[in-house]
């Protein structure tokens, strides 16, 4: 992990037309490690003005609620309210145990910390017993900045349409298998009497070049990537955008007819050795190509 290797990435974003920049949470994973990506979405806001800043996967089960409602109150004031809160569980068992959590219980402690902390933002009275306290500085978006969260798996979404919020489609899924999941996701929204939120935000590695050798390769060290991965309902299947300017904006176009997608959120490919002169062509190419549109932004 480099702090100023991200913030460069950000500015150039900006400068881009993009319209905002995400960053995940992951621990213990070695050097692409990100196990606070509050922190470095602060030192990002600190080197932007206007892109807004994201993230896809900030956990709370791992987290004392009020201390994280706190954090992402600060960045929402630090950033002038640029924040985009994307929450998650967390996947990974080996992770879960080191922070001394039950796997079995993650979903149950995720809804009791987004409860807490949207109370605490709301300004109610917080704690227990004899003392109550006040969350302060409270967020500049009100009641709290946009919530999306990541899933996979059945269980997963059904929580989400529970509480009624965004689905945040994962970047390792197939488009196949998105869909199952939009189809299912819908199907609970309705038996919990919610309407479809108006975001559908898919992640993506996403990789543009003329270089078809390269491309190849990238393909191939995705491939053999993704076949290692095994949690709920992760598949071996494709689930990157690699190619040509026409093969990626045609593949865009499919996830917007199946899906209705329009946030799409894009990921470098983590492949050994690529140039990254090649992540920033990339990057300037997909800026060109849809950071014009409508509906496209990220």
């Amino acid at each position: 992990m480099q702090a100023n290797a991200l913030c460069l990435q950000a500015e150039l974003a900006e400068q881009c037309g993009y319209h905002s920049f995400w960053l995940p949470e992951s621990h213990f994973a070695g050097t692409p490690s990100l196990p606070e990506p509050m922190l470095l979405l602060a030192a990002i806001a600190a080197r932007t003005t206007t892109i807004k800043l994201g993230t896809t996967s900030y956990l709370l089960p791992i987290r004392k609620p009020l201390q994280a409602a706190e954090q992402v109150a600060v960045l929402d004031q630090l950033s002038g309210g640029r924040l985009i809160l994307g929450l998650g569980r967390g996947f990974r068992n080996d992770m879960l145990d080191a922070f001394e959590v039950d796997p079995r219980e993650k979903r149950q402690l995720f809804e009791q910390a987004l409860d807490i902390m949207k109370n605490a933002w709301s300004g109610k009275v917080v704690g227990s017993g004899e003392y109550g306290a006040v969350l302060s500085p409270l967020p500049v978006q009100q009641p709290h900045p946009p919530i999306w969260i990541a899933a996979f798996g059945p269980k997963a979404l059904r929580q989400i349409a529970k509480l009624g919020l965004p689905y945040l489609a994962s970047p390792v899924e197939s488009l196949a298998q998105l869909e199952t999941n939009y189809r299912r996701y819908h199907a609970a929204l309705e038996e919990f009497g919610h309407p479809r939120p108006p975001e559908i935000a898919v992640m993506r590695t996403v990789f543009i070049s003329d270089d078809s050798q390269l491309c190849d390769r990238i393909h191939d060290d995705l491939t053999l990537a993704n076949k290692s991965i095994s949690a709920g309902s992760i598949s071996p299947e494709k689930s990157w955008l690699v190619g040509n300017q026409e093969q990626v904006v045609s593949e865009i176009e499919t996830y917007r007819q199946s899906l209705e997608m329009n946030y799409l959120i894009v990921a470098r490919p983590r492949v050994k050795g690529l140039n990254p002169d090649h992540c920033e062509q990339s990057m300037r190419h997909l800026a060109a190509l849809l950071c014009a549109g409508p509906e496209l932004p990220d």
